[in-house]
């Protein structure tokens, strides 16, 4: 029988929504995490010392880190600094997607492997990211924290188990282990030579034991300090020496000269020179573009590209980051989320490499005001073939009321439709409930976990549990997932570039391990296709540089494309 929140996915499939002045029904969102055995209340040690960090986690990611073709999920967890013994109950959280169901109206199903993964909780958890650095075909696990970040080896399957994974503490080895406070991180092969190397964000320097009051102590009344109260960190870049160990070459590169209060990454070829670039947001300081030269070395280059700073000169609140084509051109736009009184910005991509602010333009400026942004994702949630926008929100100040009239702390998440001729409409008070309640969300991944074709959401809480919501699909039309199989040690394709033409539109895609904020979404790239039943042509520059392409291909399957080889492998969606 289905349980109660597949009910309610039925009763509002059955009852579809259609937004006025918008095309189509929207999609209903519901979570379904208990009921898949997703169950996990992130930990943030909220205390009266108001120490920074509680306000900020955590991350969670989707990956398929057993090969079987379904999406698992890795949850960060994060601590106290006040208390020990409420830090002893943090704990990442690994789960196994067991893959279809067999029992009628029952959805995905998960299997907590934690205990026996090798994963164990350290310091105080932020983000996390993904990538198979050592190209064994296995992918590995990056948590950033604040505090020693930690590298998890994946040396496949245990004994004894079909299902678990043995993940193996490196960090000592592999030299990674930065003791910074860490938030974002991204895989890429920055330096061209085949093999994955890592860029880390940090935020602030932050005392553990003595925070800085703010606040108003005549009224007795504290709350969380400003960034710029600290002092900022700089980035750092590692370089994958490809025998198991990296060299940190934050200096050498040019990075670590600059400092910031850096939240979001993502790296993608902004002006596609075929080399990956790495975009920073920043927290009330001017966001960062690093442009790659070609040898380990980056020129910053934000404030001449046009995304350092809003419209009006003025740098934001940035903290979730993510790329893609939202209206079509074939260059890439950026999307960064900023603190509410703000306006969350929208950047179109011009010629170059620049951008242009498009956030009153996009439909994405006066919406986002009353909102603190955090995860956010460009993704086609209605199938349609247009990029769409989904974004996680809620304060930083748990008594954001008494310091800002008309502020709250739980808000409701954001769902923008793409309605063509670069315009979006805000349609989530019709997604269900996944956007109608309000949370403190804060982590954002998009992945298809069922295999049906649509893009469902992780997103995770500050100090709540996470939510899975997935997504009905009612209304939505063809679509398709490519997986990308490289020939060399970066066998998952990160930095590949994936374009999907039908008729007089054609799609781009890239393959990014890292982005949003604190999280990494599906590394299968999924384009909606309208009501079209197959891709007139599908091509893929691969990190390399080299460009394949097949054609005729059949909507509604899971298409693997092997560099050198093409098609290796078609399996229909699960519908």
């Amino acid at each position: 029988m289905p349980t109660t929140a597949w009910l309610a996915l039925a009763a509002m499939s059955a009852a579809v929504v259609t937004l006025a002045g918008a095309p189509g029904p929207v999609p209903q969102f519901v979570d379904i995490a208990a009921e898949a055995g997703v169950r996990f209340h992130h930990t943030n040690g909220a205390s009266p010392d108001k120490h920074l960090v509680e306000t900020m986690g955590s991350g969670g990611l989707f990956f398929d880190y057993d090969g079987d073709g379904w999406l698992d999920i890795f949850l960060v967890d994060g601590g106290s600094l006040a208390n020990p013994s409420v830090a002893r109950q943090a704990r990442h959280r690994l789960f196994h997607n067991r893959g279809a169901s067999t029992q009628p109206g029952q959805g995905p199903q998960f299997e907590d492997v934690t205990d026996r993964s090798g994963i164990r909780h350290s310091q105080y958890g932020m983000g996390t990211c993904s990538g198979d650095y050592d190209g064994d075909g296995r992918p590995d696990l990056y948590i950033t924290n604040f505090g020693p970040n930690v590298l998890y080896r994946n040396r496949g399957p245990s004994t004894g188990s079909g299902q678990a994974t043995l993940f193996e503490d490196v960090t000592a080895k592999a030299h990674v282990g930065d003791a910074k406070w860490s938030t974002s991180c991204a895989f890429a092969d920055l330096d061209g030579d085949g093999d994955l190397d890592l860029w880390v964000t940090n935020y602030v320097n932050a005392d553990r034991a003595h925070p800085p009051f703010c606040g108003d102590a005549r009224k007795g009344q504290r709350f969380y300090c400003h960034p710029l109260k600290y002092e900022p960190l700089p980035n750092t870049v590692y370089r994958n020496d490809g025998n198991g160990t990296f060299t940190d070459v934050s200096t050498t590169s040019g990075v670590g000269a600059l400092r910031s209060n850096g939240l979001g990454i993502v790296v993608a070829d902004a002006d596609n020179d075929g080399r990956p670039d790495v975009l920073v947001a920043n927290d009330t300081m001017p966001n960062f573009l690093f442009h790659n030269n070609g040898n380990m070395t980056f020129t910053e280059q934000g404030l001449s590209a046009g995304i350092a700073l809003a419209a009006d000169g003025r740098s934001r609140a940035g903290m979730g980051i993510d790329t893609g084509d939202y209206d079509g051109d074939g260059r890439l736009d950026l999307v960064i989320t900023n603190l509410d009184f703000e306006m969350h910005t929208m950047y179109r991509g011009l010629d170059r490499g620049l951008f242009a602010d498009a956030t009153t333009e996009s439909g994405v400026g006066f919406v986002t005001l009353p909102f603190v942004g955090f995860g956010v994702s460009f993704l086609d949630f209605d199938n349609d073939g247009l990029l769409d926008l989904a974004i996680a929100t809620g304060h930083i100040l748990d008594n954001a009321p008494l310091f800002r009239a008309g502020s709250t702390y739980a808000q409701r998440r954001l769902l923008f439709r793409n309605t063509g001729g670069r315009r979006l409409t805000e349609v989530g008070r019709n997604a269900g409930p996944g956007f109608t309640t309000e949370h403190v969300s804060r982590g954002l991944a998009a992945g298809d976990v069922d295999n049906d074709g649509d893009l469902d959401l992780l997103v995770t809480t500050n100090g709540h549990n996470v939510e899975l919501l997935r997504n009905s699909g009612i209304g939505g039309g063809h679509s398709m997932l490519v997986r990308l199989r490289g020939a060399g040690t970066n066998w998952q394709a990160i930095g590949a570039r994936v374009r999907v033409t039908t008729g007089n539109r054609t799609q781009l895609r890239d393959i990014k391990a890292g982005s949003s904020y604190l999280s990494q979404s599906d590394l299968r790239a999924h384009f909606g296709l309208g009501d079209a039943t197959k891709a007139d042509r599908v091509e893929v520059r691969w990190p390399d540089g080299r460009v394949e392409s097949v054609t005729d291909v059949t909507a509604d399957q899971i298409l693997t494309i092997e560099e050198g080889k093409g098609v290796t492998a078609r399996v229909p969606f699960s519908r």
